[in-house]
């Protein structure tokens, strides 16, 4: 399902030049719709969360499947700029809600002792979709001219249709709840349903008296970073997404299937890139340092594909997307470790809806900026600073260590903290207080 989310989401990068000559769209025009789906998304996500909620996450993934293949399919008969606005805008308002489904789903199916593993390897369609989106989308793409239509007419209905097949699959086969698994037995359902309800119960209980509000949350500098660094992190994510295939288009002589394959190399180095930095900074306990570093690799990747030639170039955005993809996940293990019980939920929430706008930021700027320069090297050299500049901000955050879990807010002046003479952690040991959460939930934060 994931791997079919991303896909429609951005095998738009790969239509770039066919769908920009035949609907005569501008590089700003095309950069501003790639990205007015993020706004789409981050307005209607609450509403589809709501409506889940009432209608079940099955019935509600399988209307988020079956719409947005309906549009993503629908974009084979994009005809002026018009039209690519607000198919791009419904593409955002049909997948809205689809991760926090999933994750709901996940809750009511499994206790928390396994919740943080089967969302890992959910979020493994992510790098799954990148490596093979390129070679997939490049071979529609030579349809071109097949019954008097264009390659990215194909492209576009195909990978639609499938979307809302695998729709109907999902509805078929996805249980809606435990009662009704036929492979279980009624004494494992019983358990299982047992260990999730007290588990609910304890959240509920939680969120009755732990509720803390965002705008009391933008007063933390603390917070004002992480949202600043997860922003950086998108943008240059997105715009190295949107834009590789132009980029690698400029090595010159290839076939679209050839510059779908060739996309597909530094995704393949950002998977391994992933699994490194997770091993690494899970086993020194320091998250900052590692995300630092991939920060930094990711700007340097960028400036050195500006100045070498088009083939170089291509080991180059090697180095960008080893940077830039495993520096989110590393990201979100800081937040966790920063925030108390109280803030974790209303601030993660907060940092991933206000951060995914770079979604919206990078290729609306990257258009404008070719349109301006007839180039991306400028855009390049600004995804360089920002990287840089996140780097150097990581220096300022608190958290992301084994032994630095603090707080986001001051509890309130009626609740005296908690100390217990055998903390159960280095972290309570610090900061006398029971500690919430555990290091390992951070990745689950980062899908919208």
């Amino acid at each position: 399902m994931f791997v079919a989310n991303y896909m429609d989401r951005v095998n738009l990068g790969f239509a770039q030049d066919q769908l920009r000559a035949d609907v005569g769209l501008s590089a700003g025009a095309f950069g501003l719709g790639a990205g007015i789906f993020f706004i789409a998304y981050a307005i209607f996500e609450v509403p589809s969360n709501m409506l889940m909620e009432r209608f079940g996450a099955k019935v509600w993934l399988t209307r988020i499947m079956i719409s947005w293949g309906v549009v993503a399919g629908a974009m084979a008969f994009v005809t002026n700029a018009e039209t690519f606005y607000a198919l791009r805008f419904l593409l955002g308002v049909a997948e809205a809600g689809f991760f926090p489904a999933v994750i709901y789903y996940f809750s009511r199916w499994l206790p928390d002792s396994h919740r943080g593993r089967a969302t890992s390897i959910f979020l493994m369609g992510s790098g799954t979709a990148t490596v093979v989106v390129g070679p997939i989308s490049g071979a529609l793409l030579e349809m071109h001219g097949v019954w008097g239509h264009a390659g990215w007419q194909w492209m576009f209905f195909i990978e639609g249709v499938f979307s809302i097949v695998l729709g109907f699959v999902v509805y078929r086969f996805l249980d809606s709840g435990i009662e009704g698994a036929r492979w279980l037995t009624d004494e494992e359902k019983t358990g299982l349903v047992a260990v999730i309800d007290a588990e609910q119960q304890v959240r509920a209980e939680q969120r009755r008296t732990e509720q803390v509000s965002r705008w009391r949350l933008l007063a933390d500098p603390q917070m004002l970073l992480f949202l600043w660094i997860y922003f950086a992190i998108n943008v240059a994510l997105y715009a190295v997404t949107f834009w590789l295939p132009s980029i690698v288009d400029d090595i010159g002589g290839l076939s679209d299937f050839q510059v779908g394959l060739l996309t597909a190399v530094p995704w393949l180095f950002a998977i391994l890139a992933v699994w490194v930095a997770g091993r690494l900074s899970d086993r020194i306990g320091k998250r900052r340092p590692v995300l630092m570093v991939l920060l930094v690799l990711g700007g340097v990747g960028t400036l050195l594909a500006v100045f070498v030639s088009p083939w170089v170039g291509l080991g180059a955005l090697c180095l960008a997307a080893m940077g830039f993809k495993p520096a989110s996940p590393i990201f979100w293990t800081i937040p966790q470790s920063y925030l108390d019980a109280r803030a974790a939920a209303p601030g993660i929430a907060l940092i991933n809806s206000l951060g995914n706008l770079g979604g919206f930021v990078a290729p609306t700027a990257f258009g404008i900026i070719e349109d301006a320069t007839g180039s991306t090297k400028a855009g390049l050299v600004g995804l360089t600073v920002i990287g840089f500049l996140a780097a150097l901000s990581v220096l300022l955050i608190r958290g992301g260590g084994r032994n630095d879990r603090v707080r986001a807010t001051p509890p309130p002046a009626a609740a005296p903290a908690v100390r217990r003479e055998r903390p159960s952690s280095p972290g309570a040991a610090r900061t006398g207080r029971a500690l919430p959460g555990r290091h390992g939930r951070g990745t689950a934060a980062q899908g919208a």
